[in-house]
């Protein structure tokens, strides 16, 4: 059995990313990292350690110890508060990234997992159906050190056989975590305004259309990646994808089930970062090359959200 190791455990991708992968492959074979205090679904079914991956020493001393094969590096600083703090942004994400695949490279680790994002792409890109294979010149903090990323990543597996592997995020929704500054995070905050207030005042503009994914297809796409046969990967960087949808379509959705849910638009910086990102994105890499295939849609996704959300805030619909 494989030992995974997850750095940024606690953030909203990685405290459900270490569940799931705890289930599958055994509490004691996964080990959950990061510079927090952890919540307790976090130390519940296995170990979860403090780390900070810009200790080269500390990195190493724990890859050895706990006899890791594979790591899964998500600890990042997100657009926006890249933003605000680009200075972070580098030291975490660069800098952090690379001690990564440097110690995946000097211990002879099995792989490496570095996410990426549809941040990586940027003005120029094509914005409808955005290829795999693209011009990438974006103009955020966030998305310049997920090229980096990519990049830096695909070298090391072309220069030392590194079997690195990298996804573009979409934008993540989740019933269980809450995100953690990025540009989509208005498309978890208006679920939760939705049954506590029935009011909403979005950050965006109502026809900011993005390539969105619910949380359980991000999980399944994450472990499927892992588990893809190398010999079949021809891309190491994919982009992945469940739906595209704007505020505004979103609102219709959970109106459906609101009747008297409202939303007000009030766009501010972080709309022109979404400008800048693709509209929608063609993933037939991932599905050619490791069977990628999403299990939610806008409206299974929105049912399934407020069916999860008022059971755990404790309000009907």
């Amino acid at each position: 059995m494989k030992r995974i190791l997850v750095t940024g455990s606690y953030g909203q991708i990685g405290t459900e990313l270490v569940v799931a992968l705890r289930e599958k492959y055994g509490g004691e074979n996964v080990i959950a990292t990061g510079r927090k205090k952890p919540p307790e679904v976090l130390r519940r079914d296995g170990p979860y350690y403090r780390l900070d991956v810009l200790d080269t020493d500390q990195l190493h001393t724990m890859l050895v110890d706990y006899d890791i094969d594979i790591i899964i590096h998500n600890a990042s600083v997100l657009s926006a508060v890249g933003e605000k703090n680009p200075q972070l942004a580098y030291r975490t994400n660069v800098e952090g990234s690379y001690n990564v695949l440097e110690a995946t490279r000097i211990l002879g680790l099995d792989q490496v997992m570095i996410p990426s994002s549809i941040a990586a792409f940027g003005p120029s890109t094509p914005k409808e159906d955005t290829p795999n294979d693209v011009i990438m010149r974006p103009t955020t903090a966030y998305g310049v050190s997920k090229v980096f990323i990519e990049l830096w990543g695909e070298y090391y597996n072309l220069r030392y056989g590194v079997d690195f592997r990298s996804l573009r995020y979409p934008g993540i929704i989740s019933a269980e975590t809450l995100p953690g500054g990025g540009t989509t995070d208005y498309a978890v905050e208006i679920f939760y305004e939705a049954l506590k207030n029935k009011r909403y005042t979005c950050f965006l503009a109502k026809d900011a259309r993005l390539p969105m994914m619910y949380m359980p297809d991000c999980l399944k796409s994450t472990i499927d990646l892992i588990e893809a046969d190398p010999e079949k990967l021809v891309h190491r960087s994919f982009n992945i994808t469940a739906m595209s949808f704007t505020p505004e379509e979103l609102a219709k959705e959970i109106k459906k089930h609101i009747p008297e849910f409202e939303v007000e638009y009030r766009p501010d910086f972080r709309q022109q970062i979404a400008e800048s990102w693709p509209r929608s994105i063609d993933d037939s890499a991932a599905r050619e090359e490791w069977g990628w295939q999403p299990d939610y849609d806008l409206s299974a996704m929105t049912e399934d959200m407020l069916k999860r959300l008022s059971k755990k805030l404790g309000v009907e619909y």
